[in-house]
């Protein structure tokens, strides 16, 4: 999950990277159209929303193992569908008490696939330094935006060939395919690393609620259910919305902090010192802000909580835009270094807070056989903010002049982040809650003692507290050998 989570992130980001070079390329007079950097930069967030959607529900109705690796083939729209799939996965094999923790180390690696593009980048332009410096024309550029881009395949054939050999999610077998033999050899994964595919015996199976358009509607028809999802949503399209409109427009920020457009008079020096500060730049943001915060979540998400990190995240963003946004002018023409402090708080505070929080609540909210639909439509609204949002960065940013209205879109941004405070409340506490708790298929009173007892040591134990109270029998006192009593 995390090296796909490292290739998604890689190539989301990398076409921001290569936006200069394609300009140099194919553009007229070595750049863009406003309309072309446009297309460009919302062709993979458009790919991705409805890679999410489709993937998630694909995940519920045929399974999280079938579609797992083949989303990786599938570039833009398959990049969306490893958020359901890496999510429900990683959500549904954790045990309780480390599961935040699981999850967040998973979509971490967007940080690392976020700066390897940057150095990957840099690199490519060291090394075509010349070739760049003594060719009007630009050929090599040519070369380099897609060694660029194709970089970012090598991670992914290490992840599509581990995903194609994990089991089904043992939750998804007992609640969707309701087959309790299967789902008790494919938890053994988890210890032994091998499970068995049960073929040739008389199948046992649970009795659930089954997946149904009419059961969809009467599940989410009912307002504690559709709260949690409206603000996941909404959540997630707040955040994005800041997240994506200054992660893929960097030259904002490039500009205030003196790592803009070069000066240089000659037009292919000006090329490299570009295609290098951009490479630069986003390196020095990565390291100041961006990888920090996911690993302070990963420390504090089990122990916090989510709604208390996605609450402070959230508070703090919408007080750093509001200085960013009413103190720009004053800030960028006294201290740049001040305004890059500023920015790479602001990243920080997006990881270690509703950056995170927003990829791990609906992961764990909703019932197994409708998880991977609802956090696909969770992630799919943050894509929907990342469109508008590249919308109006570039449509707004320009009027009165070059980047003379970036004040006003900070200020419009710590709006948006004042609402995400709001659309929180909606959200249930997770923490300390088995999945099956949270959707309410169990009591919390019975749920493996998270209020009276030590949570469950391991996964495995956790789900066979589980499987035995699908199957109505009692416990025994050493665990796994209770199961053969039940006819294995």
């Amino acid at each position: 999950a995390g090296a796909g989570f490292f290739t998604d992130a890689y190539d989301i980001f990398a076409i921001n990277l290569c936006a200069n070079m394609i300009g140099l390329v194919y553009g007229a007079n070595g750049q863009l159209t406003r309309s072309q950097e446009l297309g460009l930069k919302i062709a993979t967030p458009i790919g991705n929303l409805f890679g999410q959607v489709v993937f998630g529900w694909l995940a519920d109705k045929w399974g999280r193992k079938r579609m797992y690796g083949i989303e990786l083939v599938i570039s833009d729209v398959g990049i969306g569908g490893d958020y359901p799939l890496s999510a429900v996965i990683t959500s549904e094999f954790a045990a309780t008490r480390f599961r935040g923790r699981m999850m967040i180390a998973v979509f971490a690696m967007q940080g690392f696939g976020n700066i390897t593009a940057s150095i990957v980048a840099l690199i490519v332009t060291a090394a075509f330094k010349d070739p760049v410096l003594d060719h009007v024309d630009y050929r090599a550029v040519d070369y380099m935006w897609r060694i660029v881009i194709g970089f970012g395949m090598v991670p992914g054939l290490f992840a599509i060939y581990s995903r194609m050999t994990i089991p089904e999610s043992p939750r998804y077998t007992m609640d969707v395919e309701r087959n309790l033999d299967q789902a008790e050899s494919d938890a053994d994964f988890v210890k032994y690393g091998k499970f068995d595919i049960i073929e040739d015996r008389a199948v046992r199976r649970v009795e659930m609620p089954k997946a149904s358009r009419r059961d969809f509607i009467s599940y989410f028809s009912k307002w504690p259910n559709l709260a949690p999802l409206i603000g996941c949503a909404y959540s997630w399209f707040a955040l994005d919305f800041a997240f994506y409109g200054l992660g893929l427009n960097p030259s904002i920020i490039f500009h205030a902090i003196g790592f803009g457009d070069s000066k240089a008079e000659d037009m292919n020096q000006r090329a490299f010192d570009n295609m290098y500060n951009t490479a630069v730049g986003n390196i020095i943001l990565s390291i100041a802000g961006l990888i920090p915060g996911y690993w302070f979540a990963f420390a504090f998400i089990d122990s916090w909580g989510r709604k208390p990190i996605q609450f402070m995240g959230f508070g703090a963003l919408t007080a750093i835009f509001i200085v960013m946004g009413f103190g720009y002018n004053k800030i960028t023409s006294v201290n740049q270094g001040s305004f890059a402090f500023l920015y790479a708080l602001a990243n920080f505070f997006q990881n270690f807070g509703p950056n995170s929080t927003t990829f791990v609540l609906p992961g764990e909210l909703f019932p197994t056989r409708y998880r991977g639909t609802a956090h696909g439509l969770s992630a799919a609204s943050g894509k929907l903010g990342a469109v508008l949002a590249q919308v109006l960065l570039l449509f707004a940013k320009d009027i009165g002049g070059r980047n003379k209205s970036v004040d006003h879109i900070l200020e419009v941004l710590a709006l948006f982040m004042l609402t995400g405070v709001a659309s929180t409340y909606l959200i249930p506490e997770t923490k300390g809650r088995s999945l099956e708790s949270l959707s309410g298929e169990v009591e919390d009173q019975d749920n493996f003692g998270v209020f009276d007892q030590p949570p469950p040591k391991s996964f495995r134990e956790q789900f066979l507290s589980l499987f035995k109270r699908r199957q109505r029998i009692p416990s025994s006192s050493d665990g796994w050998d209770g199961l053969g009593s039940t006819g294995r």
